[in-house]
């Protein structure tokens, strides 16, 4: 099979990018990740005199993410890249212009990984406990205890609409990754600050708006300001670090986890796609285990001088 010719670069990139956005539908926000990606990938052919996607072979790759490497890109961010790459090629190959996809056997260097920060259930209930009735503050309650009861994103919490919460069965449907959608439980304290928000909710949406949780001037809460109200909230309550919508969705999948020892539910509930992501949950409730045995067993106390 021939090269792709009939297009270049830049062109490819773009068609790649309509269809990660019209078939794979992916959110704005993972598109401007590829974007960047793809974009540093063909500054980087541009400057080695490749023209075309189908000039590129292991060896190029290769050299191209250990250059990214030797530049500082941290060992996750060169995951990424590289899983851009990966997914144009699949795309050059699926529009018949490349038999193979150079990028596969191309290792990025292992990613260290973090556990989680998680509060334990008293800091959470501590950080929900709120003696406020105003509109903000009950609306606030009931984002954070959605967050907790359900494991919600960020970007999944913000796109609810009305239609999505069903109280009398206490579900709520989101949209995940990927578009892909998923039915998850509500939790009895979720339920009743969801009631009360939906109670006054009026007071503060626009006739017209279906988004669920909405700001001060009535239309869908944005990003930003669920971040600043969660870390106000974690400043007045008093928590021990500061609180974001992640740190409440580790918290729900530990506590679960701990709670029912149920890995491949607690990656359903989740949205994970390859249960090797949850799977760093098991290392946080094995070092909360470490910790009480530390503490505890008498073989395990170090002896004082």
């Amino acid at each position: 099979m021939s090269t792709p010719r009939s297009l270049q670069l830049q062109e490819w990139i773009d068609r790649y990018r309509d269809y990660l956005r019209h078939e794979r539908r992916l959110s704005p926000r993972t598109l401007e990740s590829y974007g960047r990606d793809l974009k540093a990938a063909l500054a980087w052919m541009e400057a080695n005199q490749l023209k075309h996607w189908g000039e590129v072979t292991q060896h190029h790759v290769r050299h191209y993410i250990a250059s990214r490497h030797r530049g500082g890109l941290a060992a996750k961010s060169l995951h990424r890249e590289l899983s851009s790459l990966r997914g144009l090629f699949n795309f050059l190959i699926r529009e018949q212009q490349l038999d193979s996809n150079p990028a596969l056997g191309v290792r990025a260097p292992k990613i260290r990984r973090k556990l989680p920060v998680t509060l334990d259930a008293d800091q959470v209930s501590r950080l929900l406990d709120i003696h406020d009735d105003s509109p903000v503050a009950i609306r606030d309650r009931a984002i954070m205890e959605l967050f907790y009861s359900s494991g919600l994103r960020l970007a999944e919490l913000v796109s609810l609409d009305l239609q999505d919460i069903d109280l009398k069965e206490q579900l709520v449907e989101v949209t995940g990754k990927g578009a892909k959608a998923r039915r998850l439980p509500v939790g009895k304290f979720a339920k009743q600050a969801l009631q009360q928000w939906l109670a006054i909710r009026p007071q503060m949406a626009a006739q017209d708006e279906i988004a669920l949780f909405v700001g001060v001037r009535g239309r869908r809460i944005n990003r930003g300001t669920i971040q600043r109200q969660l870390n106000s909230w974690s400043i007045a309550q008093g928590a021990p670090r500061n609180v974001h919508p992640h740190l409440l969705r580790h918290s729900f999948a530990s506590h679960l986890l701990e709670s029912s020892g149920d890995l491949r539910a607690v990656q359903e509930l989740l949205g994970h796609a390859n249960i090797s992501t949850t799977q760093i949950y098991t290392h946080l409730d094995f070092q909360h285990l470490a910790e009480v045995y530390d503490k505890a067993h008498p073989r395990a106390k170090k002896k004082r001088d």
